[in-house]
């Protein structure tokens, strides 16, 4: 009969066992020592070893030439064990015998004596599933045990075994299997299985397994099955992420808005009978992806193939963190949400919407290999083209600009660029500043927008208003004097939403539209005379050196 590759190749000494020397140590230190504990807790992820260095730790203290902590493997009692025939190891699974009354016929059978060996060890595995009465009454037993009786616990969550059980065991924890580890083991497997497997292929084989050996090996076996020769495409057709356009189509369309293009997408999925739930585990496997090439270009830990990853660098390079992380928010929450939904393509298309209607905030945002991530937002870039059209205008008439003097004008707008990208202020000059120097705001449409999601009480006043800006000052025009009554209502909240949405803070100035004469042509923003610009002068004076957020005349 045919040995799946995880079980015919699982270790038989603590030397076989990778990635866990702190715990394989240990354990033979305290066999060569005779320092042997009464109880031991093995808990970690799966695959990582704990019932596999349970079976060793069982043989070794059994085993009557035992070296280095070893097991010889030659005697009768590790012969017999390894054929799982030894009557003195008992494994119980904890799944399957979860009663009080299973462990009263443990404690039973735990009072008598050995039959082969030194000690009765008893292997208890995934124990946190036992139920609350059988850990009362496994207690007792564990805390004052016969001498020849040793106890195994193995669990991969932890957080649901007892404190009182935790305290009487010596607890070991598993680590993730490293990827190097990994690779290594299956190369050797292979070789001895007369297998060509390709180091590509191993190491895309141990980036899926997340660290755990026997996903690894269960992987390796579905390769062989279609073909002898491993390679790429073949790992990419047994695991079943070859052909995953749809993922990328779903993605490109929610960085670029295209909600037509990600309901079109989704429609097709759920007619080929996707599963939403595994749909949604699939975007945020690839928005994880997304985040690591942000973070850390070139990491190892991105899990996907060479032709992917070059997708989802490009993709990466167009966006910011920010936006990475908020998707990623609001995916995690739909998949909660989707274990209790009544419809959970209806669920998952809300989630879409979502996700499609928020915008990137800096495109063409560069890779960099600094921890320290600093988001660019998209509205900056607006700024600083206001503030160069603002430094290239003069009080009077046009003027002709010199190539020396253009090359100085680029390099101020090149330095507040980048104190806005810093998120400082940029200082104003100390020159009067009159309504000539403001610039429409073109961007303001979507702040207004942003009102409407997060204060849709404030959307009715600013709805027909107008926003200027020069360098940190912003002056708002509403319609008449009711809206800038309404207006002083809300200036909590509209100081709140500009500070997020520029990134920075602004000196805002309000002005009703019939008392400040503000208008916009062609030649920029200028002062109705007849309805005295020397107030909004004043007004925009007063806002530039009182330190104030908003001021409101």
């Amino acid at each position: 009969m045919y040995h799946a590759l995880y079980r015919k190749w699982r270790p038989l000494t603590f030397d076989d066992v990778v990635s866990q020397p702190h715990i394989t140590t240990t354990l033979k230190n305290q066999i060569q020592s005779n320092k042997i504990a009464h109880a031991y807790l093995f808990t970690g992820s799966r695959g990582t070893g704990k019932t596999t260095c349970a079976r060793i730790f069982a043989k070794s203290v059994n085993c009557a030439n035992v070296k280095d902590g070893n097991p010889c493997l030659k005697c009768e009692t590790c012969k017999c064990a390894d054929n799982e025939s030894l009557t003195d190891i008992i494994e119980i699974d904890a799944a399957s015998n979860t009663g009080v009354d299973d462990i009263r016929a443990l404690k039973e059978s735990a009072e008598f004596l050995p039959e082969q060996c030194r000690y009765k060890v008893y292997i208890i595995d995934e124990v946190h599933m036992l139920s609350i009465n059988a850990f009362n009454a496994l207690l007792k037993i564990m805390e004052e045990p016969p001498a020849h009786v040793i106890f195994i616990l193995a669990t991969t969550e932890v957080h649901k075994v007892p404190a009182t059980i935790i305290s009487r065991c010596q607890r070991f924890d598993f680590r993730r299997i490293r990827i190097e580890d990994i690779v290594s083991r299956l190369e050797y497997i292979a070789s001895q299985e007369n297998i060509s497997l390709d180091n590509d292929a191993a190491t895309l084989i141990a980036k899926i397994s997340d660290g755990g050996m026997r996903d690894a090996l269960s992987l390796l076996d579905q390769c062989i099955a279609y073909s002898d020769n491993v390679d790429l495409k073949t790992v990419s057709d047994a695991a079943g992420i070859a052909g995953r356009d749809y993922l990328f189509n779903i993605l490109e369309g929610v960085f670029s808005h295209n909600i037509t293009s990600v309901m079109e997408t989704i429609a097709s999925l759920y007619d080929m009978a996707k599963d939403m739930t595994r749909l949604c585990n699939e975007l945020l496997e690839q928005m994880r992806n997304l985040m690591l090439i942000k973070a850390v270009p070139g990491n190892d830990t991105v899990m996907c193939l060479p032709d992917e990853y070059k997708r989802l660098e490009t993709i990466a390079n167009q966006i910011d963190m920010g936006n990475i992380l908020e998707k990623i928010e609001i995916l995690s929450e739909c998949n909660e949400n989707l274990a209790k939904a009544t419809s959970k393509r209806i669920e998952f298309e809300m989630c879409m919407v979502k996700l499609c209607s928020i915008r990137s905030s800096a495109p063409n945002y560069s890779n960099s290999t600094s921890s320290t991530i600093a988001p660019v937002n998209y509205t900056n870039h607006k700024i600083a083209e206001f503030i160069k059209e603002t430094i290239n205008k003069t009080d009077d008439k046009p003027q002709q600009i010199s190539n020396s003097e253009k090359t100085t004008v680029q390099e101020q707008t090149q330095e507040i660029t980048q104190s806005e990208i810093n998120g400082q202020n940029a200082e104003t000059p100390n020159k009067k500043v009159t309504s000539k120097d403001f610039v429409p705001l073109d961007c303001w449409d979507e702040v207004v927008e942003r009102f409407r999601s997060e204060c849709p009480s404030a959307v009715g006043f600013l709805s027909d208003s107008k926003a200027f800006i020069y360098e940190n000052m912003i002056l708002i025009i509403v319609k008449d004097a009711f809206d800038l009554k309404m207006f002083k209502l809300q200036l909590a909240d509209v100081n709140r939403i500009i500070t997020d949405f520029f990134g920075r803070k602004f000196k805002v100035s309000v002005k009703a539209k019939d008392t400040s004469g503000i208008k916009n042509n062609n030649t920029g923003i200028e002062a109705n005379v007849t309805k005295s610009s020397s107030a909004v002068n004043k007004l925009i004076e007063k806002a530039k050196n009182e330190n104030i957020d908003i001021e409101i005349k």
